[in-house]
């Protein structure tokens, strides 16, 4: 049996639309970035939109479901109501076997949904409306899922609203308590920017493995450029895992650098699942005592298929 994985992160439901820049401009939206929106904005953009495809999102969820492609055992938490995107979002990770183990039920909050927009360079610029996802409490995390797991996966995007910080901590408490390694993604160079001390501490004290990306690692060393961010976190006694798009990825843990080249592709569609994947497939490796460059070669291989496609799903 593959070794167990927990995903806990924001339940969103992805809508994945495709537009011009022009579009992004009229909106007064900052490409490749991602904007917390209430409900009544997100139903405004929807009605300006085309919609391409739906489904079952959020960065941890992703992961999880690229997990379970790879025939992993994933499970992921995260917070919906019993409405119609509710469903569409339960039944779209059982569809791909991702063991969900929220309980839904009806909440004074709808379902959670992010709107991807994709220009023609494949970048992916989203508007997220929370909804209850950001609701998520401690008293949904009990020490009895926990204690199944060899690691869990948290995101930096719970950071943003109280609740859902006050969750973080009770989760990683519970974590160390039954010895399952704790793993966290940066999520967004602005969440980083908002919350760098704090995600800082979480890696000094808490964190077993941190992953990110080029942009977010440099904003939470304060750093220009990469190589100087690198020699900072050399000093930390931690596994950094850092992408770098076209330029590969690389783990830094003590003094040791492993890098890996990026897998060229032939059409760039969206980018939206790049580096959800690409953790999909190092934590994958890692669970199954793989060393790190395989565990990177393997993220790289998932973050090359799913590029190749609109979404974040290769199942």
């Amino acid at each position: 049996m593959s070794k167990k994985i927990l995903g806990i992160g924001n339940a969103i439901v992805d809508v994945f639309v495709k537009v011009e820049d022009s579009f992004l401009s009229k909106n007064n939206l900052i490409k490749g970035s991602m904007k917390l929106i209430e409900k009544r904005e997100f139903e405004i953009l929807k009605s300006t939109i085309k919609i391409e495809k739906i489904q079952a999102g959020g960065s941890v969820a992703n992961t999880m479901a690229g997990i379970s492609y790879l025939e992993g055992n994933a499970s992921f938490i995260g917070k919906i109501n019993s409405d119609e995107f509710g469903k569409i979002y339960k039944k779209s990770l059982e569809k791909i076997k991702v063991n969900f183990t929220y309980s839904e039920k009806n909440e004074n909050l709808s379902t959670g949904a992010s709107i991807i927009f994709i220009t023609p360079d494949s970048e992916r610029t989203m508007c997220t409306y929370l909804g209850i996802s950001s609701q998520l409490s401690k008293n949904d995390i009990n020490d009895e899922y926990i204690k199944n797991y060899e690691m869990i996966l948290l995101e930096g995007y719970l950071w943003d609203k109280g609740i859902s910080e006050e969750m973080f901590k009770h989760t990683i408490s519970l974590a160390k308590k039954n010895k399952t390694k704790i793993v966290m993604s940066l999520s967004d160079i602005f969440c980083v920017n908002r919350h760098r001390g704090d995600f800082f501490k979480l890696l000094i004290d808490d964190l077993d493995i941190l992953i990110g990306n080029e942009k977010e690692m440099n904003e939470l060393m304060q750093k220009n450029n990469l190589i100087d961010s690198i020699n900072e976190l050399k000093k930390i006694n931690k596994l950094i895992i850092i992408t770098r798009s076209e330029n590969g990825s690389l783990a830094v843990l003590n003094n040791e650098i492993i890098s890996c080249k990026s897998i060229k592709v032939k059409k760039v569609l969206d980018l939206t699942g790049a580096g959800d994947l690409f953790a999909s497939g190092f934590l994958k490796e890692y669970l199954e005592k793989s060393n790190i460059n395989k565990c990177l070669q393997t993220g790289s291989e998932l973050a090359a298929r799913v590029i190749q496609k609109i979404g974040a799903r290769l199942n």
